[in-house]
């Protein structure tokens, strides 16, 4: 969708003028992997209007393929308004919290359903990435996530970020109450599951990663982000190398992998933040381009660190990623020097750092599950 960020600070209400950018968590993190170097295609449906040309052309320009984006004739692009601040979760958003006004219902994106799309157009990547704001946009399109999430031979890694949006869900009658369920019965269905620490909460009234990861043990993967503070991943075995490759296991030489969980814990960085919207579709896209190489899951959390860090210094969605040179080097900082870091704008652009340390076992906090 088309999103407009304020060119002041403010209330909604009060900023007279605006800045056009593109967002929407899945294209997001289309953007982020093809910039990262992956092949990436975006599938969805846009208006046959200026926005919706405006919307294909940007993602595109960033190595997207676009091809198999629905142009709608009958129904509009859908548009957000918002402010600087973080997300909200609740119905009622913190004083100083961010301000969205989504304009999505009877959008072009809200008209997907089941059969919009054939299997090949939708499997033919190595991961399929999907988001709970889908769900939230109709009837039909929560029908269709919920047939992507059903599990299926032949089906790619099935990436979830949970996304639980509350503004999306009000006002959709029983929908609006049953949302959380939802979004949880999504999440079983998927093989890899991005949640944060604070939508748990808010949806679910699930407080740690540890009550988080028991309500939804179905995931192979199951990523829970505690904001500025980290990370913490719990693997099963089967999700310790890249999806769909005969890769050898990388796992760093100090993690025991069991039929358990391997729970890994990851710190994030130090970072001025410009903004914050986009940077949890950042990290997934950071975190995604890892799981393709094949990298061991501590690496894959701070790739999903750096490339959050791109988006939080820049007031869109999409920030300049770092190059998978800059990106290697400092994931495979020691403790002590990725400690030290502290990013602002222009980072990507200026090499943080001289020579760094190949990544140790050491470096990653691991506990057995």
């Amino acid at each position: 969708m088309v999103t407009f960020v304020p060119r002041q600070a403010g209330r909604l209400a009060d900023v007279p003028t605006f800045d056009r950018g593109i967002g929407g968590a899945e294209s997001n993190v289309a953007c982020c992997l093809a910039r990262a170097g992956h092949s990436a295609r975006w599938v969805s449906r846009v208006g046959a209007d200026g926005f919706g040309d405006h919307l294909v052309a940007a993602i595109a320009a960033t190595g997207v393929d676009t091809t198999a984006v629905q142009r709608d004739q009958g129904r509009p692009t859908g548009v957000y308004f918002r402010t600087a601040g973080e997300r909200a979760v609740r119905a009622a958003a913190p004083a100083g919290g961010s301000e969205v006004v989504y304009y999505r219902a009877g959008s072009a994106a809200a008209a997907m359903a089941p059969g919009a799309f054939d299997r090949a157009t939708l499997w033919s990547g190595r991961v399929l990435h999907v988001s709970g704001i889908t769900a939230a946009l109709s009837a039909d399109c929560l029908a269709l996530m919920r047939e992507l999430t059903t599990p299926a031979t032949g089906r790619p890694l099935l990436s979830f970020d949970v996304n639980y949006r509350v503004g999306l869900w009000r006002g959709r009658g029983a929908a609006d109450q049953a949302g959380p369920e939802v979004l949880a019965d999504l999440a079983r269905g998927c093989d890899l599951v991005f949640v944060g620490e604070d939508e748990a909460e808010a949806a679910w009234g699930l407080s740690g990663p540890a009550a988080i990861r028991a309500a939804l043990p179905e995931p192979a993967v199951l990523v829970v982000k505690h904001g500025a503070e980290g990370v913490t991943v719990y693997a099963r075995e089967s999700a310790t190398t890249a999806p769909n490759t005969t890769a050898p296991n990388t796992t760093a030489p100090d993690t025991t992998v069991t039929r358990a969980d391997t729970v890994t814990y990851a710190p994030a960085l130090r970072v001025d933040v410009v903004a914050s919207v986009g940077a949890g579709d950042a990290f997934a896209g950071g975190f995604l381009s890892a799981t393709l190489r094949g990298l061991p899951v501590f690496a894959r959390v701070r790739h999903g660190h750096l490339m959050a860090a791109a988006a939080l210094t820049v007031p869109g969605d999409l920030g300049t990623p770092p190059s998978r040179a800059q990106a290697d080097r400092l994931a495979a900082l020691d403790p002590d020097a990725w400690g030290a870091l502290r990013l602002s704008a222009g980072w990507t652009e200026a090499e943080p750092g001289a020579e760094v340390p190949t990544v140790g076992g050491s470096n990653a906090e691991v506990r057995n599950r």
